[in-house]
């Protein structure tokens, strides 16, 4: 088994106007550093396709997906709902991002793949079930998520978020779940001002939130602990079906979005705890999902990190 990647030039498509962070620049950036790294050979390019509605209601209501799909395919820059530029293409382009991740998901549940990474934009960790907010549209990883349980039967997954920002929306959708494991580490305070210690779901979902917010300036020793002392135990216990990894990577210093000081070598430890724990309780199963990072270069050499530590 490989590894796999998704890239597709159409996220270029995806205009946000000018002197925004979340730009086609940022798609660009990555492609150029993982083509000049030579990782393209060595990894099996997960094809494109369309998420059928249907499947994005798995986290979205249908009034949402609707006033999405109309809202942008009238022309408006901004979602109603939240701070998300759109341009009359972002609509095809959020269902492209959700469906990329359900191919990875198939190709990883089915066993043609070991671990993948999907480089999509519009990011996703900020929509919740009726919202589109903080740059996001739809959610891709937790519509992964969901998906990989609903057509792959995997009864638990577990998404561990390390973008500098609280993933709010996925933190949401599951609150109440308890058949998905979210562990978020993010700074605090900070937008969207969400993900506080105490917050660790509700109902049947009591116990399987768990959130790490950190002060300015924190880095690799704050989540070390964090990995080491809660999350990896509480994978463990968890004893998923699936990993997957809201890839931020803003989180990394000299972003202009964050104030964290993570390194790429830092970023390809963490992956590399992650895959241990993938190996340890779910044949190695492992989905990543690009969400956050908005110095390009430094975006650019971590996702390099990040994907030379997956396809290891």
């Amino acid at each position: 088994m490989t590894t796999g990647l998704h890239l597709a030039s159409l996220y270029t498509d995806h205009e946000t106007g000018p002197g925004h962070p979340e730009s086609p620049s940022r798609y660009t950036a990555i492609t150029r550093a993982l083509t000049e790294s030579g990782l393209l050979k060595e990894l099996t390019l997960i094809e494109k396709r369309i998420a059928e509605e249907a499947e994005i209601e798995l986290c979205h209501t249908r009034d949402y997906i609707d006033l999405a799909r109309e809202e942008i395919t009238a022309g408006l820059e901004t979602l109603s709902t939240g701070d998300t530029q759109v341009c009359e293409k972002s609509y095809d382009i959020a269902t492209h991002a959700v469906g990329a991740v359900l191919n990875a998901v198939d190709a990883v549940m089915q066993g043609k793949l070991k671990r993948a990474f999907c480089a999509v934009r519009p990011p996703g960790h900020h929509a919740r079930p009726a919202q589109g907010m903080g740059f996001c549209v739809f959610n891709n990883i937790a519509v992964g998520a969901r998906y990989a349980q609903r057509k792959h039967g995997a009864a638990k997954v577990v998404i561990v978020d390390w973008d500098v920002h609280h993933g709010n929306g996925t933190q949401d959708i599951f609150d109440e779940d308890g058949s998905v494991l979210f562990a978020s580490t993010h700074q605090s305070p900070w937008y969207p001002f969400t993900g506080h210690a105490e917050e660790t779901g509700s109902g049947k979902g009591k116990g399987t939130t768990m959130n790490f917010p950190f002060a300015a300036g924190a880095g690799m020793k704050e989540f070390s602990a964090a990995f080491d002392e809660k999350l990896l135990p509480g994978i463990a216990r968890f004893k998923p079906d699936l990993i997957m990894i809201s890839a931020g990577f803003d989180s990394r210093m000299d972003d202009p979005l964050g104030r964290f000081k993570l390194t790429d070598d830092d970023f390809a430890a963490l992956t590399r705890l992650l895959m241990q724990a993938a190996d340890e309780h779910c044949q190695g199963r492992l989905v990543s999902v690009l969400e956050g990072g908005y110095n390009l270069s430094g975006l650019a050499s971590a996702v390099t990190a990040h994907v030379e530590a997956l396809a290891e």
